[in-house]
């Protein structure tokens, strides 16, 4: 082989038998001396730049696919310059298939393929392809990589892959509306011929819908699909290759178009006429049938309301949302004697009209309902029925008629009624009523000041049925009667200043009158006869319903008469007129320059509605001095009482410690002159007559004694040691107990002898309780 080139690629020569090559043209490169590659031994030398011209260059080799023959497909030759037919070239490939798809002769370099290869499997194979030395085995030039590309022939039909199709249209829709778009795929090369232009066209249902032939979009191809009629079809599409030419490869898929609904029917009574039959007591609101409309939409579409045309007045129509039903039902009562048979006319009408169809008619329909009343046995019926008002005048007498009730039974027997007053609405039984004729009489007197209305219930059953009750309200009304004088509105009083001029109006009065003329109050005020000669004041009729009290001289004096008594006399329009006598108190008071009231002889003192600050302040100061010597004295006496207590309580200490007697014990309760504690140094004188000589007179020791037989023997004194505590040490002890419940007497039969043993601190214990010695009490 030459030497390696510059370009690091060694020159492929490829010879085509039956293909056709590609990509061929002139290679040049510079070719370098150097050493050999082979190990032959050849001397390096200067390396050199020559030209060489090269031969073809064949760098990427054409095999068709779906080769059928029975030997290897031919696919080409390599060859190298160096190459000069003698043999000792060895010829090798290597990459995608070499050895198993792709064989190659090592000695004249032709390639074939051994397997059948299929463009859309894979469309080329790189290989590499290199020459060595048959002897050594080593490369004589480096690798040269080359193509072998799988040339496409039309062997794969076009395919729907997103198939099935589904898609929908609404009715009605006109022509050329897009449906859908379909999409078919070819696996041929679309870069090499037709093999992969695909075309469509409809196979079965192109009565209705057609297929837009390059695009694949399926449109309408008529204007009055209706869902009504068929709600779906099913096309069959193909796609063809080749651009449709003959020969080209198809496939086909199924199209299933829904058609949607649209509102283009109007609701539709099955029936022209319904028959119901109800009762004549049914209480308003019960049903009385179901009626329906059916609609030949869908969904929304077939939504509906009712209404009625005819029959309103006595019954309703609803429409159940479930069902879509129209309840039909009483409105008013109805009754069987009057009309027997009602004619309801009821229609139906789309909720949701589309304004597109509404030249297609009226979305509406009509049908009757006939309504059958049946007769039943009712209570009786009161006229008027929503109850009857009565009147009368307030003075009528007891048995007088006050009215007169109807009521009647409806029913076609037309069976006598009896009436009766529901006594819980008249428990004085004010009235009476007849049970026959229903005629209201008055029971006792009235009087409509006390009561202008009364409101009974009056009860109807029929004779011989009293289950059929009805009740009625009766309202009467008390008519009025002028029986009641006029009154002066409120016990009046006024008051004039004494310098009151001639003419001047002091005050204005009025009256009030329980009864209630039709025609309105009138009175009149004039002054009583006895006041006729009064020369003070007048009284002046305002002529609407009130009168002013005017002075009628000057120089009023309180202190000669400071109260005027005046006498007024009211009359009402009657009839017939009753009148009154009210008497009005005028005060004479003492004024201010503006006129302004300062003091009446009344009241000792008024003053002034408006004091100064100056006052309020002086007045709020007093108020609190007296406030403060008030406390002062009450903390004073607290303070005293203290003190006293104190020195009481001191006195009682210096009591029981001056004295160390002791009295009845802790058990003693009998109570003593606490007074006896008061004094520290004179001691009482026993009560007894037959206590013996005055006990100061005797030595220290008797009186002692003396002292404790008189505070056991008077239980009426309180013991000295009560506030000592005397404890019992045991029986054990030789002490024994020292409590004053056994003190020294005459019936003691203890012995204190022993105090004496006991130092000098029992001394005295001991000179009270042993017992006295004649002898020495006499030395």
């Amino acid at each position: 082989m030459a030497p390696s080139w510059t370009a690091g690629a060694w020159t492929l020569l490829a010879a085509l038998g039956l293909l056709s090559c590609c990509s061929f043209g002139w290679c040049e490169a510079s070719r370098t001396s150097g050493s050999t590659t082979g190990g032959n031994g050849s001397e390096q030398g200067p390396s050199s730049l020559e030209r060489v011209k090269r031969g073809w260059v064949w760098n990427q080799f054409f095999v068709v696919e779906e080769y059928t023959g029975t030997e290897p497909l031919y696919v080409g030759k390599i060859h190298t310059d160096s190459d000069e037919g003698e043999g000792n070239i060895k010829y090798t490939i290597s990459g995608e298939g070499a050895g198993t798809i792709f064989i190659i002769d090592e000695l004249t370099g032709d390639i074939h393929a051994t397997e059948r290869l299929d463009r859309e499997e894979k469309a080329f194979y790189t290989l590499r392809a290199q020459a060595r030395d048959r002897l050594s085995n080593d490369p004589l030039e480096p690798e040269s990589e080359f193509v072998i590309k799988v040339q496409d022939i039309n062997d794969s039909e076009p395919k729907f892959l997103e198939g099935p199709y589904i898609g929908s249209v609404a009715e009605l829709s006109p022509i050329g509306t897009s449906v859908m778009k379909v999409t078919a795929s070819d696996a041929d090369d679309p870069t090499y011929g037709s093999s992969a232009r695909v075309v469509y066209s409809v196979l079965d249902g192109e009565k209705f819908f057609t297929v837009d032939r390059h695009t694949g979009i399926i449109m309408t191809a008529v204007a009055d699909l209706d869902r009504e009629t068929q709600d779906r079809y099913e096309l069959v599409v193909k796609a063809t290759d080749m651009a449709g030419q003959m020969g080209g490869l198809s496939g086909s898929t199924t199209v299933t178009i829904v058609i949607t609904d649209v509102n283009d029917n109007p609701p539709r009574f099955p029936q022209k006429m319904y028959q119901f039959s109800v009762s004549e007591g049914a209480a308003v609101g019960t049903p009385v049938g179901h009626v329906i409309a059916t609609d030949a939409d869908m969904g929304e579409n077939t939504d509906m309301s009712y209404l009625i045309k005819e029959g309103w007045e006595l019954f309703k129509v609803t429409t159940d949302v479930e069902t879509q039903e129209a309840v039909v039902s009483i409105k008013k009562p109805l009754d069987f004697e009057s009309k027997r048979t009602h004619n309801v006319v009821v229609e139906a009408v789309n909720k949701h009209v589309d304004p597109r169809f509404v030249d297609l008619g009226s979305f509406r329909d009509q049908t009757i309902v006939r309504v059958s009343v049946s007769d039943i046995d009712e209570p009786p019926i009161f006229h008027p029925a929503e109850g009857a008002i009565m009147e009368v005048q307030e003075d009528a007498k007891v048995g007088a008629l006050v009215g007169i009730v109807t009521a009647r039974d409806p029913d076609v027997k037309n069976k006598p009624v009896r009436f009766s007053i529901d006594r819980t609405t008249d428990q004085e039984m004010i009235f009476h009523i007849d049970p026959d004729s229903g005629a209201i009489t008055l029971g006792k007197i009235l009087d409509r000041e006390t009561a202008g209305w009364h409101n009974i219930t009056v009860k109807a059953v029929e004779a011989d049925n009293h289950t059929m009750a009805s009740h009625s309200a009766v309202s009467i009304r008390i008519l009025d009667v002028n029986d009641n004088p006029p009154e002066l509105a409120t016990p009046y009083e006024a008051s004039i200043c004494e310098d009151a001029k001639p003419g001047q109006l002091i005050h204005t009065i009025s009256v009030v009158d329980r009864d209630e003329p039709q025609s309105g109050h009138r009175f009149y005020f004039t002054l009583a006869p006895e006041a006729s000669s009064n020369r003070h004041f007048t009284l002046w009729d305002v002529k609407d319903n009130t009168a002013g009290i005017r002075t009628q001289r000057s120089g009023f004096n309180r202190h000669e008469q400071n109260v005027y008594f005046l006498p007024i006399l009211v009359v009402d329009s009657g009839p017939p007129s009753l009148s009154s006598t009210g008497t009005l108190t005028i005060r004479v008071c003492g004024c201010d320059t503006e006129g302004a009231i300062q003091s009446c002889n009344a009241t000792a003192y008024v003053m002034s509605a408006a004091l100064s600050p100056g006052a309020l302040i002086a007045l709020l100061v007093c108020m609190l001095i007296l406030i403060v010597l008030v406390l002062l004295i009450l903390t004073l006496k607290r303070h005293r009482k203290g003190q006293r207590m104190a020195e009481d309580e001191e006195d009682m200490r210096d009591n029981v410690i001056k004295y160390n007697d002791e009295g009845g014990g802790e058990q003693d309760t009998q109570a003593y002159d606490m007074s006896a504690l008061r004094n520290l140094y004179d001691f009482p004188e026993a009560k007894s007559c037959d206590s013996g000589p005055d006990i100061r007179s005797l030595p220290q020791w008797i009186q002692a004694n003396r002292k404790v037989e008189q505070a056991d023997a008077d239980l009426s004194v309180p013991p000295y040691d009560s506030f000592q505590t005397y404890a019992f040490e045991g029986t054990s002890s030789p002490a024994l107990s020292l409590s004053s419940i056994h003190t020294l007497s005459t019936t003691s039969e203890q012995d204190f002898s022993y105090l004496s043993d006991w130092g000098p601190r029992f001394r005295q214990l001991a000179g009270y309780y042993a017992p006295g010695n004649p002898e020495e009490e006499g030395s």
